[in-house]
């Protein structure tokens, strides 16, 4: 099954010095919410704090959000992790990844709980009652790809470039992006990018099915906003139990797919029915 709103307790959104503090912006207008990678002194490069941040909105978005755009400030999507994330003093206010490794307060049980608690920053973007974009102008690179492809909808302007630079830094990708890359461009050439760590330009991210549509950079914000004009026509039931049909269909069989198909037909026809019902 795919994934739903997590029952975390958490209830009030991210107040504005703890957003500033993860680099972020965040904008909520009606049934669209806004977010900005806006870190631009280190190239929209993210940090712990950012991917916490990020879990924090996911958890408290308004109920009437359909829509998620995450953008970066200025001409760069994200350079990725902050490399100072990986040094035994870390990141100003934020602890280091490896640094309890080096001196002995955290073990491998304590650095796997803390990566799942990163990945809920992306996670959440899954979530089948929204319909999530990245605009990307710029570079993605590594956590910067990563959330890119944990959006349904990849927007990139023509000076885009993904890179999976994780193994060329002697990591791996773990923040949730190895799945959808496998799945948009098949092993062998995810393998052939991640282990490569080459660049990935925005016409051959079109041609490989990662860019869903590239459009000049003067033209980046206004493809956005057409494509958010153009989901929020459709109602949102029917937008959420489709793509909760198409999130289950690779893991299903025939069989099962279609079985998933009529419950959720029922329902919609149901609801429709008492809709009409209601204004009879």
């Amino acid at each position: 099954m795919t994934q739903a709103p997590q029952e975390t307790g958490v209830t009030e959104p991210p107040g504005e010095e703890e957003l500033s503090r993860a680099g972020l912006r965040l904008t909520v207008e009606g049934a669209v919410a806004r977010i900005t990678i806006s870190r631009p002194e280190r190239r929209n490069a993210m940090t712990g704090r950012t991917w916490t941040t990020l879990a924090h909105i996911g958890q408290t978005l308004p109920e009437d959000v359909r829509i998620v755009v995450i953008a970066g400030e200025g001409d760069i999507f994200s350079a990725g992790i902050d490399l100072g994330m990986f040094t035994p003093e870390g990141v100003e206010g934020e602890r280091s990844i490896i640094g309890g490794l080096t001196d002995g307060s955290a073990d491998e049980a304590d650095l796997d709980a803390y990566i799942a608690e990163l990945q809920q920053g992306f996670l959440w973007l899954r979530r089948p009652d929204l319909v999530t974009i990245a605009a990307v102008r710029g570079y993605a690179i590594g956590a910067g790809f990563q959330l890119a492809l944990s959006c349904d909808l990849r927007v990139l302007a023509d000076d885009a470039v993904f890179c999976m630079k994780e193994p060329a830094l002697g990591l791996v990708p773990d923040l949730t992006g190895t799945k959808p890359l496998v799945d948009i461009v098949g092993v062998h050439r995810a393998t052939e990018i991640c282990l490569t760590a080459r660049k990935v330009g925005a016409e051959e991210s079109r041609e490989l099915g990662l860019a869903t549509l590239v459009v000049g950079v003067d033209e980046l914000e206004g493809a956005v906003d057409d494509a958010v004009a153009a989901l929020l026509t459709v109602d949102h039931g029917a937008a959420t139990a489709t793509k909760d049909l198409l999130l289950q269909a690779e893991g299903n069989t025939l069989e099962e797919q279609c079985a998933a198909e009529r419950a959720a037909q029922v329902k919609r026809l149901t609801t429709l029915a008492k809709a009409m019902a209601a204004q009879a």
